[in-house]
């Protein structure tokens, strides 16, 4: 098969990113690389070209880079909270995930963050404070506080009468068809 050289304009993904100097396939190049404009052939013109190429991937990566480390100063310290629905023990239904924090931090704080960016070993399935990493750049990554908490409020816990508890005491209870109360035995 017969390989060109071509400059990618785009990053193709498996292939290289913008103002790489890549060597494809014929076929590859000319049926989808060229018409999709995701590269240009390699020419004396195009080659000049290049020098332009990687300096807008230069300056481009370095403002993303500028921006995350901004992002994750301001992420550090925030805490995102979160409530979720409990049953009478305190017992979650369902679990909090990356897309769901994504949507807390887009509703709670106005940050619009991918889903994809928010690492998380396994779904938080507790209540409490929890901390959650954070990979915004292949350079840049920190954590934050999440704070899951019930939706529903904890059940009321009666209070018992310390005279109520005593009579209680004595009252007899049943066992096995026979009544004994606790002054006899």
């Amino acid at each position: 098969m017969a390989k060109v050289d071509v400059i990618l304009i785009e990053n193709v993904v498996g292939l290289g990113a913008e103002s790489d100097q890549v060597k494809v396939a014929a076929g590859y190049a000319r049926n989808f690389l060229l018409p999709n404009r995701l590269a240009i052939s390699m020419t004396g013109a195009n080659k000049r070209r290049l020098e332009v190429l990687r300096q807008r991937r230069a300056e481009r990566e370095a403002h993303e880079f500028n921006a995350m480390s901004e992002l994750s100063k301001s992420l550090s310290k925030l805490t995102a909270t979160i409530s979720m629905k409990t049953g009478e023990d305190g017992k979650m239904f369902g679990s909090v995930t990356a897309g769901t924090i994504a949507d807390q931090l887009k509703t709670q704080f106005d940050i619009a963050l991918d889903k994809k960016k928010i690492h998380l070993t396994e779904p938080i399935r507790s209540l409490g404070d929890h901390e959650v990493e954070l990979r915004l750049h292949a350079d840049v990554k920190t954590t934050m506080k999440v704070k899951v908490q019930s939706s529903n409020p904890p059940p009321p816990v009666p209070e018992v009468d310390e005279k109520a508890k005593d009579g209680a005491d004595r009252k007899s209870e049943k066992r096995g068809g026979r009544r004994t109360t606790d002054a006899k035995a």
